[in-house]
């Protein structure tokens, strides 16, 4: 979903629904503003607009209805009358990595070039215990971070401790 709301906004909808019982997710950041002349740490969502919700489209309606604000997301191509979605599988896997991770860097879709990903590997132990993928691969950097995507959306690189590191 995409929520018009300006970041800086003190009730943004990820907020409002999560009040209202739905299950809400947006990829989050620590940023610091002044507010009221006064410096503070806030947590604001990475991509403006960007909200996951997990529900139907027709629990959605009304709450759709009540908050100007809060819009469907579509696809190009696809048709008229049919949200964008994500598959459960990638949501969970996504919504787990980033919650283990300290500092998870995000990215937008196109921001990781084909040079930037690395070898292919799988995670033993940890909190990633599973998790396969490919490393992030920057020089200089001196972290390991494995890359988690939702295909067309967004992407994590979350650190990975180099003990738990498998090649495949």
């Amino acid at each position: 979903m995409r929520d018009l709301k300006r970041r800086i906004s003190n009730a943004l909808a990820v907020h409002d629904l999560t009040k209202a019982g739905l299950e809400v997710f947006t990829p989050m950041t620590q940023m610091v503003m002044t507010i009221g002349g006064k410096r503070q740490r806030r947590d604001v969502p990475v991509i403006q607009d960007l909200l996951f919700v997990h529900e139907s489209k027709q629990a959605l309606d009304p709450y759709v209805e009540t908050y100007p604000t809060l819009q469907y997301r579509f696809q190009r191509g696809k048709s008229v009358n049919e949200p964008m979605t994500v598959r459960d599988s990638d949501m969970q896997r996504f919504i787990h990595a980033v919650g283990n991770s300290d500092a998870p860097l995000y990215y937008k879709p196109g921001e990781i070039t084909e040079s930037m990903y690395g070898k292919t590997v799988r995670i033993i132990g940890g909190t990633l215990n599973g998790f396969e993928g490919r490393l992030l691969s920057i020089k200089g950097m001196r972290k390991r971070r494995l890359i988690v995507e939702i295909p067309s959306l967004i992407a994590a690189a979350v650190e990975v401790e180099p003990e738990f590191i498998q090649p495949l």
